[in-house]
């Protein structure tokens, strides 16, 4: 259930507290968590994506020189930080997080799920106009680093059409499923693609375990600083209800969320 402005304020209220206990305990910035992968399976079916009203034209994968294949973070020394989120879930909280973020002037990067497209082909449309990126999570989110070499390609490349037919791009950003890090199989798989770069994070917001939004909050606050890259998803109500508290922190620290491209370009 999403929170009503009573609790949010409660919950603002609450965050700033632990917030500046973590501050004073740890600093702003720590090192990043390594946590265990994500293992939420999307459904196996395979369906043609529905028709949906044409989108804004999705840029194409971008190579950026000098930075390795996949990529972690940003350059630390600009007040950026990238907002990333698994596209899956209920459409509607999907549209409550987007919305909250455009309240708060933030663009994100989402990474879809081609089954989740299938389902929802107007989320498409929906995330680009509002100014956000769309990318790649594979099609059906199994564990692609366990996969033959012909299932992990048909993964990345089967939701590379999916979002080509919706958008005219095959996506910004691939991310892998289930894991943090791409294999080198993966990555190499993802180059013949078509994507340059595979997008990692280095901050994770637990937010897929459901474990409040304060929680939320402090995953990511506690890890996060200049050229960051933050792991978030669609589908919670925790990661809705801890929006608006979050952007208002970053703004605090005078970090601005941009979308992926914007966090590496000059």
């Amino acid at each position: 259930m999403l929170c009503y402005p009573d609790r949010r304020s409660a919950l603002r209220a609450g965050v700033a507290v632990a917030v500046g206990a973590l501050a004073t305990a740890c600093g702003t910035a720590s090192s990043p968590r390594t946590t265990a992968p994500d293992k939420r399976a999307a459904p196996s079916a395979t369906v043609p994506a529905k028709a949906a009203p044409a989108a804004v034209a999705a840029p194409a994968p971008r190579r950026f020189a000098g930075m390795p294949v996949e990529i972690a973070n940003g350059p630390r020394d600009r007040p950026r930080v990238a907002l990333t989120f698994h596209g899956n879930g209920d459409p509607a909280i999907a549209r409550a997080v987007l919305a909250e973020a455009e309240k708060g002037g933030a663009r994100v990067t989402v990474l879809a799920i081609g089954t989740w497209l299938d389902e929802h082909p107007d989320m498409a449309r929906r995330i680009l106009d509002g100014g956000h990126e769309l990318g790649n999570h594979t099609q059906r989110h199994l564990a692609i680093n366990d996969m033959s070499e012909a299932d992990a390609y048909a993964e990345i490349t089967g939701c590379g059409r999916r979002l080509k037919r919706l958008t005219g791009s095959i996506g910004t950003w691939f991310r892998p499923s289930q894991t943090r890090y791409a294999s080198p199989l993966v990555r190499t798989l993802a180059q013949r693609a078509g994507y340059p770069h595979v997008l990692s994070y280095d901050v994770d917001s637990l937010d897929f375990t459901s474990p409040g939004a304060a929680a939320v909050i402090r995953n990511v606050t506690g890890t996060i600083h200049g050229g960051s890259v933050v792991s978030l998803h669609f589908g919670y109500a925790d990661t809705v209800d801890a929006m608006p508290p979050l952007l208002e922190e970053l703004a605090r620290r005078k970090l601005r969320a941009v979308t992926t491209t914007e966090l590496l370009t000059p």
